[in-house]
């Protein structure tokens, strides 16, 4: 359900600003990933509204998130985009044929930033659809690569994620692509982890609470708070 806070309800909040200094260091770099301006009410909302993947509020010339509320009402927290965000997460599953016979396994990774296990996946390029997306950071992220030919995909819904480097003016909207490589006979394929994760691995996925297990267990980890409730619904 979209949650859209209006005017009275927001001013009623107390004003809570924070910009982290990571982002106001990659604006002063140029960094692609941070809007340059310091000021949202100088933006166009009208057609980031219009072209936005999902419904969002404008008030006073800022944008409100469409997720719950995050503690942190003005700034942009540790992201650098005003208002949605866009990415793709690749959302992995292969089954083998040895001793767990049939077992779906997801592919997942350790952030590097100490944010816990995350499903592969990152910000959409310009013009970058989330299919393209989604598959070239699979192969940033773990190696794995994957042909729309040899795998079954499918786009999920984008969806708001509860990104714990958000505010409630700069928020991320994941498209999750689902790709099923099928059976891979008695070895999964072979991931490292590359780029900003740590490491990749193949999480048991029966349901969510054993991708929970096997992280706690395996690895002393747990499931990145952005991801949880997409794993929740997709591995229900």
């Amino acid at each position: 359900m979209t949650r859209i806070f209006h005017h009275d309800a927001l001013s009623a909040l107390p004003r809570y600003e924070y910009t982290d200094p990571s982002v106001l260091a990659g604006i002063a770099a140029g960094a692609s990933w941070a809007d340059p301006t310091m000021d949202p009410t100088s933006i166009d909302w009208a057609e980031r509204q219009a072209l936005a993947l999902v419904p969002f509020e404008v008030v006073d010339g800022r944008p409100v998130s469409p997720g719950a509320p995050t503690g942190i009402r003005y700034g942009r927290n540790l992201l650098g985009h005003w208002g949605e965000q866009r990415c793709a997460d690749a959302l992995v599953i292969a089954r083998t044929s040895g001793a767990h016979g049939g077992w779906p396994w997801l592919l997942m990774v350790e952030r590097a930033d100490g944010h816990g296990w995350a499903l592969p996946g990152g910000y959409c390029d310009p013009g970058e659809g989330p299919v393209t997306a989604a598959i070239r950071e699979l192969r940033e992220e773990t190696g794995l690569i994957v042909s729309p030919a040899t795998c079954r995909l499918r786009v999920l819904p984008a969806r708001v994620v509860p990104d714990p480097r958000a505010s409630d003016e700069a928020w991320m909207v994941t498209t999750p692509l689902r790709i099923d490589v099928g059976m891979v006979g008695d070895r999964l394929p072979d991931v490292t982890g590359l780029d900003d994760a740590r490491r990749a691995a193949w999480i048991g996925a029966v349901d969510y609470a054993c991708v929970v297990r096997h992280l706690d267990m395996a690895y002393g980890g747990g499931v990145f708070a952005a991801h949880a409730g997409l794993l929740r619904d997709v591995l229900r």
